[in-house]
This record gives structure tokens, C-alpha cells and sequence, in this order.
């Protein structure tokens, strides 16, 4: 399964990095399906002159679900929604997971879930709410032993249009 992870720099070997804000799946190294996502994660290095980066890796999934402990959200749902606000609020509750893959509470989409934290929107009413937006995916890999599964396959430093055609021809 192709994977990309935006950034301003080539990242052959990804670490778990310990984030100084609070993510949807916690402390780890980000990734997901989407290369148009990854891209968009790129655009916020442009206002500091840095490089944007997509990376690209191969994710054997299907090895790393018989031999890793992974935590999958099909779609955004009761147990999601309780899963990002316990991360996104400094409660993270997963630490035994390897990996964790499922929908991006993207800025649009976090409204949604704060005004649900905060008691605005029943767990029913967030759900029905999200259920308007495309959500694109994310997969997080929590421990040293999942950055086995991801090996690298190369890192364009091109614009956006390039970058799809590029990869998509690989």
C-alpha cells in the first residue's frame, strides 16, 4: 500500500516523534493514503521558505496485521470520536497499539468534535454532523517496531500537480 507523510525535509528513516501539540491518534509518525493530504500538510512550510517534501513509503499491511497490535476506525464514529478527544485533550488511552489507522479530524471536522466535548452536539448529533464530510485517512505508527513495515521509496520536492503525476506513475 502506497503512504506519504508531507514535511520539509527527506525522512528515509522515520522516528515516533513525541509532538509538542495534541494529535487525533497521539505521538507518532503520521502518514496516509491520500497524496493530495500529504501535499496540503506541506503548504504551511511555504510561509517559512522551507523545501515541501512529500515522502513516499511502501506499507506491507497485510504482514503488519498479522504481527503487529493495530487499532483501525473504519469511519468516524462513537469510538473515533471518543479516541480523538482523549488524545487531542492530553488523555491519550492507546499506548499499547503499534499502529492506528482511520479518519483525519482535519480543522473542519475538529469543530465538529469540540463542539461535542464541549456538550453542544450528543455523540449522535457529531456523528450525523461528520457524516457531511469527505474524510481522508491517516496511519499512525506508534512504535519503533511498525517503522520496519514503511520502507522508503523516494521524496519529491516538487509542486503539487508533479507530485501526483509523479507517483502515480511509479
Amino acid at each position: 500500500m502506497k503512504i506519504y507523510h508531507g514535511s520539509y525535509i527527506q525522512i528515509q528513516e522515520p522516528v515516533i516523534s513525541v509532538s509538542n501539540r495534541l494529535l487525533d491518534y497521539g505521538n507518532g509518525f503520521y502518514t496516509t493514503t491520500d497524496i493530495n493530504q500529504a501535499v496540503r500538510f506541506t503548504e504551511k512550510f511555504l510561509r517559512s521558505g522551507k523545501n515541501r517534501i512529500v515522502n513516499y513509503y511502501e506499507f506491507d499491511y497485510d504482514r503488519a496485521v498479522k504481527e503487529l497490535s493495530i487499532r483501525e476506525f473504519s469511519q468516524a464514529n462513537e469510538d473515533w470520536l471518543t479516541y480523538v478527544i482523549a488524545n487531542r485533550s492530553g488523555r491519550g488511552i492507546d499506548s499499547d497499539f503499534d499502529i492506528v489507522i482511520g479518519p483525519v479530524a482535519n480543522d473542519r471536522v475538529y469543530t465538529v468534535v469540540e463542539s461535542y466535548e464541549l456538550g453542544d452536539y450528543t455523540a449522535e448529533e457529531a456523528i450525523m454532523r461528520l457524516k457531511v464530510f469527505k474524510l481522508t485517512d491517516q496511519i499512525v505508527f506508534k512504535s519503533q517496531k511498525s517503522l520496519q513495515y514503511i520502507p522508503f521509496i523516494q521524496a519529491l520536492n516538487v509542486q503539487k500537480i508533479e507530485i501526483k503525476s509523479n507517483i502515480e506513475e511509479s
